[in-house]
């Protein structure tokens, strides 16, 4: 299931300058991700955007933390004792 959802996400230069988007959509994921912490629920998102699915805010979410979780972090050494 995971795959399937991550596969409705495309990278294309042509698109949105390669910004990843829903396929078969100019909607970026960044936008999705921003409408859901703007608490907007689901039935408002999809009355904005018609063209997109239940599945396809599933997809941006489940892409946007699986970028968040291959993040790499370097300790910074802290001066405070």
């Amino acid at each position: 299931m995971v795959e399937r959802l991550l596969g409705r996400i495309v990278i294309d230069p042509k698109i949105m300058v390669g910004k990843p988007v829903i396929k078969g959509t100019r909607v970026p994921v960044e936008l999705i991700v921003k409408l859901v912490a703007n608490e907007e629920t689901e039935e408002e998102i999809l009355r904005e955007y018609p063209q997109l699915t239940k599945d396809d805010i599933k997809a941006a979410l489940l892409y946007a933390a699986k970028v968040v979780g291959n993040e790499e972090i370097y300790p910074v050494a802290s001066s405070e004792a």
